[in-house]
């Protein structure tokens, strides 16, 4: 079995974020969502990999590599613009040939990893079989119906009246017959190959489709709520560790890592929380679920539930919370503005906050 990964989404919901950074890369407790999904499917014993790339090839090129950091092998597929998922597919037929494979959409956060799945299709080989779970708002979605039978009988891309409120999570094992379902498709109104018009050619074609209902944690991260919902569930599982430096006038309570070159001074960190390398931490307060990235420099200040991306600065900001800060940030006092501060800032700004 292959692996296809689809990393050349836009991210507009992530917004300016992605205007300078890849939305796969953004990290959760300091490591890009991507390579959570990579190393899942390592751990279910695949080694070929595909990752469909667009605008932002260089930058996942230069982060993944050739694979080999995590057992894989991978192939790198251009894809001139986001298309759709089917488009993956489509522009991935010479990698994949004659093999089953499982989709897997870069953005995307599984707990648990695939292997299950990927065991269930090898012994039970549907034409497809896809993963679904219970949302409050379906349409943002795919959405599929299921019969008395609990088979398959319909899907839809975001539909504004949903069947029912099963989704499908970015994850899917296909046959080869994918292919011809995929060679069949026409832009839906979105201008897409849709992957869920692919599944219902399936359907419709009399081939067995099989979905799983899964009651584990999964997230879309296409946006700031559920990126720092990510980044809370990952720092739950860390284990205390301090491997820079901790003066005697700083404490750490519960789990915190400080990773090597880091130095904390004067300050308390709740974890859990991350202290990525090199970074500075002076006179401020860490609150739980927080990951600073590495070279970061927080001084006088106080942060709770926010990611800060590397080489960002924040110095004399009374509170920030709930909060995504991007690469190279400044942030710095500025008097008679409010004192309550959400914010999610794109890569080189600089913001005056009082």
């Amino acid at each position: 079995m292959k692996a296809l990964v689809l990393a050349g989404g836009a991210g507009t919901r992530l917004r300016p974020i992605t205007h300078t950074s890849a939305k796969q890369l953004v990290p959760v407790a300091n490591k890009p969502v991507l390579f959570y999904g990579l190393e899942a499917i390592a751990a279910a014993g695949i080694r070929e990999l595909g990752l469909v790339v667009g605008d932002t090839h260089a930058e996942i090129e230069s982060a993944v590599g050739d694979g080999s950091a995590f057992g894989l092998e991978v192939t790198y597929l251009r894809q001139e613009a986001p298309l759709g998922l089917a488009h993956g597919v489509l522009i991935a037929r010479d990698f994949l040939g004659d093999e089953d494979f499982v989709m897997y959409l870069g953005d995307n956060f599984v707990v648990g990893g695939i292997n299950g799945l990927v065991e269930r299709f090898a012994r039970e080989r549907p034409a497809a079989q896809i993963m679904l779970t219970r949302v409050g708002d379906p349409r943002q979605f795919g959405v599929a119906e299921l019969g008395r039978d609990g088979r398959v009988v319909g899907l839809e891309e975001k539909p504004e009246r949903p069947k029912s409120d099963l989704a499908l999570v970015g994850v899917y094992l296909f046959s080869p017959a994918v292919h011809d379902a995929v060679a069949e498709l026409k832009p839906s109104w979105r201008g897409e190959l849709e992957i869920t018009d692919a599944i219902q050619w399936l359907i419709e074609a009399g081939l067995r489709v099989e979905s799983s209902v899964i009651s584990g944690y999964w997230k879309d991260t296409g946006n700031v709520a559920d990126m720092l919902e990510v980044n809370r569930l990952v720092l739950e599982s860390v284990e205390p560790r301090v491997d820079g430096r901790v003066d005697g006038a700083s404490e750490l309570i519960g789990r915190v890592v400080v990773e090597p070159g880091a130095v904390v001074e004067r300050s308390r960190i709740v974890g859990p929380a991350v202290v990525g390398p090199r970074a500075r931490v002076a006179d401020s307060y860490v609150g739980p679920f927080t990951s600073i990235g590495a070279d970061c420099s927080i001084s006088g200040s106080e942060i709770e539930y926010s990611i800060v991306l590397p080489r960002a600065s924040i110095a004399g900001v009374g509170r920030i919370e709930s909060s995504l800060i991007g690469h190279d940030v400044e942030v710095t006092p500025a008097p008679a503005t409010p004192r309550a501060h959400r914010l999610v800032l794109g890569d080189h700004s600089k913001v005056q906050i009082s």
